[in-house]
C-alpha cells in the first residue's frame, strides 16, 4: 500500500495525473520465471491524458519494486464532458486533451 500511495502521490503532485484510485485486495495468480505465484496486490487507476502517458510509465517503472510492473493504457470511448474538463484543468498539458 505504501508503494502504491507513493506512486499515486508523485503523479498527482507533479500534475501528471488528476486522480489515482487505489484498489486494495487484488488477488493475482500468474506465472513468473517458471513458477506460479499467488499474490495480494493493489490496482491503481490513473486518470491522465495521452500526452502524459510516457512520463507516467517512466515514473511507475522507476518507483515500482517489481522488475516488470503491469502498466496498461485503456482507451476511453466516451467521457463525461464535465469530468474531462476537470481532468484537463488539473493535469499539466503540452497541447492534448482527454
Amino acid at each position: 500500500m505504501q508503494e502504491g500511495e507513493q506512486i499515486a502521490s508523485k503523479l498527482v503532485k507533479s500534475k501528471l495525473a488528476a486522480c489515482v484510485n487505489i484498489l486494495p485486495n487484488v488477488k493475482s495468480i500468474y506465472e513468473w520465471k517458471g513458477s506460479i505465484h499467488n499474490d495480494d496486490e493493489l490496482l491503481l487507476f490513473i486518470k491522465t491524458i495521452r500526452d502524459n502517458e510516457s512520463q507516467v510509465y517512466d515514473i511507475i517503472r522507476d518507483m515500482h519494486s517489481y522488475e516488470t510492473p503491469e502498466i496498461i493504457t485503456l482507451n476511453i470511448k466516451n467521457i463525461d464532458r464535465k469530468y474531462a474538463d476537470w481532468l484537463n484543468s488539473v493535469v499539466k498539458t503540452n497541447h492534448g486533451k482527454a
